[in-house]
């Protein structure tokens, strides 16, 4: 998957890629050619005292030194450019991929993991095709090319390079084929680190409101230690690799000096030609420590670009359809026919045999015990899960058969979790529609009873939104949701228990508002107050999942015994 990756979003930079390979090369190459003017101006300049030599030759060196400064940089430039265009591309697909997700698939992976996948895995795999682009042509220039200058300068030593290098290969080997599980185990509990962190922020007013602290603290300090055994064990893999590297280094530096010294002593070899043979066993070394830092980061990497593999070609549980429909014949109605509805690997179906048809304008309530399936039945109106049995219609049309977009323009959605984004209240009441004036926004406010609660907060439409909505509270996080809904002008609304944080009395001025300001709209209100539903045109209720009655208020009251007993619940017996 790595590979399949690297060049998937590489290749777009090709070009940037071209030129790492060319100033690369022309590094690699000075440094190989370097050693041996270094051999000639202590052989042929000191050793002859030909000082003209020695100005003439050392200032050549000096300027191809600085030729080989000036192609690293501009190599590793044109790297950087390449890695991080290509890192902001997986990023851009991976959100495009997970935006386009169901609440199927976000629940399957979790948001914690999508998080990490798109933020220290993509990083893994970017720093990878960076040092992977950086050392791709220098590693075997300086292993190869300096094997065979070493050769060329004294082929009577070459034999401990063929000891050296194998060496340091088997102790590379050896140490990686270690550290790949624990870099797979690393990632796992890195996801687990974030999701107990997310969970804790999330939800930290729960943890205070039941004295919950040191409890999640201990659940955090668990998973934050998980991470850090395998860290150390990593990073021991790691102190372990480079000072072994660099022993057979030393050793290899040693057994040149003290061979080649015994051939120098014999007049077999010039000592400037012995230092060039220092300097090329360094460069094999190097390369090949180069070539075994990219191995090591390549693991990880792997292990990244299969977790960033899984979301990418992952199937969406929701399929767009080749010919989508874009017109829609009966615009605000919403039908239900024998609809069933089955969470994968469940053993009952949620939703089972349920058909009701919402007329334009209507109001359609929604009602039925805890855990009854309400919110399962609104949600697959939007389309937010698919049908496992029957039809649902939105303006007349299959939802699986229709342009997503175009229908989702028509559908004005109200959580039953009200959510706001940072920002200002205008940013958060135009998410609906952004080309609203702020004259559109005070009348949706109006509806939605918060006209004069934003009034008085400072900035008016412009006051600030926390992220979530944190700084407002939970009845004005409702109405600031439903006004968002408002502005958005949609043909069906649907309101997911979205009355449940307003008092009695701010309810019945918004749902009267509502009714009278946008009569043409078709209204399906999930509802746990009687009181809330009670004058809807249609009232559907459920009960584990089955359809046990529909008919007016009036009409279930006296025949339905499940609503009567809901009714009896709440407003008592003469209700």
């Amino acid at each position: 998957m790595l590979g399949k990756l690297l060049v998937r979003y590489l290749w777009t930079y090709k070009w940037w890629l071209l030129g790492v390979l060319v100033f690369q090369f022309a590094s690699a190459m000075a440094s190989l050619y370097l050693p041996r003017l270094n051999a000639d101006i202590i052989d042929k300049g000191v050793a002859a005292g030909d000082t003209g030599y020695i100005w003439s030759r050392g200032g050549f060196m000096l300027l191809i030194a600085l030729g080989q400064i000036v192609a690293s940089v501009i190599a590793t430039f044109f790297a950087a450019r390449a890695a991080m265009s290509a890192g902001r591309d997986i990023r851009r697909d991976v959100y495009d991929k997970v935006s386009g997700f169901s609440e199927r698939e976000v629940s399957s992976f979790g948001a914690g993991t999508l998080i990490t996948r798109n933020t220290n895995d993509v990083q893994q795999v970017q720093m990878l095709a960076m040092m992977g682009a950086t050392m791709l042509v220098t590693a075997p220039l300086l292993a190869i090319g300096g094997v065979i200058m070493a050769v060329q300068q004294d082929a009577a030593l070459s034999w401990l390079i063929a000891v050296a290098v194998p060496t340091l290969l088997v102790i590379a080997g050896f140490i990686i084929s270690r550290m790949v599980p624990l870099f797979r185990e690393y990632q796992g509990k890195l996801d687990g680190v974030n999701r107990v962190m997310r969970e804790q922020l999330t939800g930290v007013r729960v943890v205070r409101a039941f004295v919950r602290e040191r409890i999640e603290e201990a659940r955090f300090r668990v998973a934050n230690t998980d991470i850090m055994v395998v860290g150390r064990k990593v990073g021991s893999l790691f102190v372990l690799m480079f000072p072994l590297a660099m022993l057979v280094l030393n050793l290899t530096v040693v057994g040149v000096i003290w061979f080649g010294g015994i051939q120098v002593d014999a007049g077999d070899v010039q000592i400037g030609t012995l230092f060039a043979f220092m300097q090329y066993v360094g460069q094999i070394l190097m390369g090949v420590l180069m070539a075994t830092f990219m191995t090591i980061m390549i693991p990880r990497a792997a292990v990244s670009a299969d977790r960033i593999g899984e979301v990418l070609d992952s199937t969406d549980a929701l399929h767009r359809p080749a010919r989508p429909v874009t017109q829609f014949p009966d615009l605000g109605a919403v039908e239900f026919d024998d609809v069933t509805f089955s969470y994968p690997g469940a053993e009952a179906p949620v939703l089972e045999n349920i058909s009701f048809r919402a007329a334009p304008g209507q109001t359609v309530a929604i009602v039925g015990s805890t855990g009854s399936g309400k919110t399962t039945l609104v949600s697959l109106i939007p389309r937010l899960f698919d049908v496992t049995g029957g039809t649902v219609r939105v303006g007349g049309v299959d939802v699986r058969e229709a342009d997503l977009d175009e229908m989702w323009r028509g559908i004005g959605y109200v959580p039953q979790r009200a959510f706001l984004f940072t920002g200002t209240v205008a940013s958060n009441l135009r998410f609906g529609r952004e080309d609203a004036t702020d004259d559109e926004l005070w009348q949706a406010l109006e509806i939605a009873q918060g006209r004069d609660f934003v009034a008085v907060m400072d900035g008016g439409l412009d006051a600030r939104i926390a992220q979530g909505g944190t700084n407002v509270s939970g009845g004005q996080r409702q109405r600031l949701s439903i006004a968002r809904a408002i502005v958005h002008r949609p043909h069906v609304l649907v309101f997911d228990d979205s009355f449940s944080a307003l008092d009695v009395t701010t309810d019945a001025r918004l749902r009267q508002a509502l009714w009278r300001a946008l009569p043409d709209v078709t209204k399906i209100v999930v509802a746990q107050r009687i009181s809330t539903i009670a004058d809807a045109d249609v009232i559907v209720v459920l009960d584990d999942g089955r359809m046990v009655g529909i008919g007016t208020h009036e009409e279930l009251l006296a025949a339905n015994d499940t609503y009567r007993e809901i009714v009896e619940s709440q407003l008592g017996v003469d209700a």
